[in-house]
């Protein structure tokens, strides 16, 4: 069993660890990052080998994916499958100032639910308050769909919603997440399974290793628009009604 920074073996007492699969799960991706560099149109074909160049020496994914970092081998990122980089991104790109529920500054981590209606709660909660903390409730973001499966040995905190992990305040549930995030990966784990914290009725799934996030594929484009309000208005371009996170 490998050592992991961080790590409290003591808020796995209790837990189940399940064997289990998802065939589908969703999470929602900033459609910034399905567009083309924004240099892509404005140079030559034999100039793209230097834009090239320069994105290898400056971006945290692919230099990541060349020499690892220090919370993240990069024998560990994924090659060769559908949607890889966004695989890898989601593992690379932390948050320094602002660690996630399940990970810290250093290593990212995939984060999914079973419904779709499950991700715009968390991602409205999110967002609002960022917007609220800029003090402007004006804004329009879009996020895509993007769709993959996991199969393995989880940690199961779906019967129970009153661990540390999950406390609605972040200054608790955050760093109690993080260590049990690294107990989970100590084990050998592929992730956690838990209750949304923010959907009532959602269920989430979080892929500690990025080889856990198997068959991605892009699905709808949603759009939330906060308009002078905290509660934004959500609609898809597919034809699905709109939703007003509250």
């Amino acid at each position: 069993m490998r050592s992991v920074a961080g790590s409290d073996p003591s808020l796995l007492d209790g837990v189940p660890i399940v064997r289990e699969a998802f065939p589908r799960t969703v999470r929602l991706v900033s459609t910034a990052r399905l567009r083309d560099p924004v240099l892509l149109g404005l140079v030559d074909a034999d100039e793209l080998h230097d834009l090239a160049e320069i994105e290898g020496a400056t971006s945290a994914r692919l230099v990541t994916e060349e020499r690892g970092s220090e919370g993240l081998p990069s024998g560990e990122l994924v090659h060769g499958v559908p949607h890889a980089r966004f695989i890898n991104a989601s593992f690379v790109y932390a948050k320094p100032r602002e660690p996630n529920r399940f990970n810290g500054a250093d290593r990212g981590a995939w984060y999914a639910a079973l419904s779709v209606e499950t991700c715009v709660a968390e991602v409205g909660y999110h967002m609002t308050k960022f917007l609220a903390d800029a003090g402007d409730f004006n804004a329009t973001v879009s996020y895509a769909e993007m769709f993959s499966s996991m199969a393995g040995e989880f940690c199961d905190l779906r019967d129970r919603r009153g661990h540390r992990a999950l406390d609605a305040d972040p200054a608790i549930g955050y760093p109690a997440g993080n260590a049990l995030a690294a107990a989970t990966r100590e084990r050998g784990l592929n992730g956690i399974i838990y209750p949304s914290v923010r959907d009532p009725n959602g269920m989430c799934i979080v892929a500690l290793w990025p080889h856990v996030v198997q068959s991605v594929a892009q699905g709808a484009v949603w759009h939330f628009v906060w308009a002078g309000r905290p509660e934004p208005t959500v609609h898809a371009d597919a034809e699905i009604p709109a939703i007003t996170v509250r």
